[in-house]
């Protein structure tokens, strides 16, 4: 076998592994063992896939923070919600953030995000499902959330606990896969919070690059008081 011959042969693997995460219906613990029999390889998977979520959602925070939030970018507090591997937070430290924490269902995902030095702390065992209990109201600048709301894994009603965590006025900054966005009714959701004042869309990139030939739509939502 050549090497374009293996290089298919492990992109195909990959797209598998991929396309398998998403027929897990949410649940914790199918989700946990999942990734945790994944995490060795994932970044090499999601790399082969040309993975462009994590550093558009960075790029975003790094705007909202410059056109909104203004002073230190290094005293801006971040959560990083479904953290993975840490490869959001890796793209946030290069653009000058310092004050990140992560968390992920998955304790071998969220010990490869520790590994990377970048976050002040991980969590692991928290599922965006089910209520934030380990965090307090209104503790964060910035919640971002990159790759989480994809079929298969969250349920739209986990940006409600997003926002909960986040100060008012701060943002809210999320990826939704785009065969995710309709079938799950992710907008619809922002619209009944953004009816009951929990927040607002500031800003939604529709179909940007997201993985291999999967887009997505990238939300801004601002927390109101």
């Amino acid at each position: 076998m050549d090497t374009v011959d293996q290089q298919n042969v492990l992109r195909q693997a990959a797209q598998k592994r991929i396309k398998a995460s998403h027929a897990l219906d949410g649940d914790a613990d199918r989700l946990a063992r999942y990734y945790r029999e994944w995490a060795e390889s994932y970044e090499l998977d999601v790399d082969r896939e040309r993975y462009c979520g994590p550093s558009i959602v960075a790029e975003l925070a790094g705007a909202v923070q410059a056109a909104y939030i203004g002073g230190e970018r290094a005293a801006t507090a971040i959560l990083d919600a479904g953290c993975g591997t840490g490869l959001v937070g890796i793209q946030l430290e290069h653009l000058g953030f310092r004050l990140i924490d992560g968390f992920d269902l998955s304790e071998a995902m969220a010990e490869m995000a520790r590994q990377t030095g970048v976050y002040r702390n991980v969590e692991d065992d928290v599922d965006v499902n089910r209520p934030l209990s380990r965090y307090s109201s209104a503790s964060y600048d910035m919640t971002v959330c990159c790759g989480v709301f994809t079929l298969g894994h969250a349920d739209p009603d986990g940006l409600r606990e997003l926002a909960r965590v986040t100060r008012p006025n701060g943002f809210v900054i999320a990826s939704t896969c785009k065969s995710y966005t309709g079938a799950m009714s992710f907008e619809d959701e922002v619209m009944c919070l953004q009816e009951a004042s929990v927040l607002t869309p500031v800003q939604c990139l529709n179909d940007g690059r997201f993985l291999g030939e999967e887009d997505a739509h990238y939300w801004v939502l601002r927390v109101l008081e």
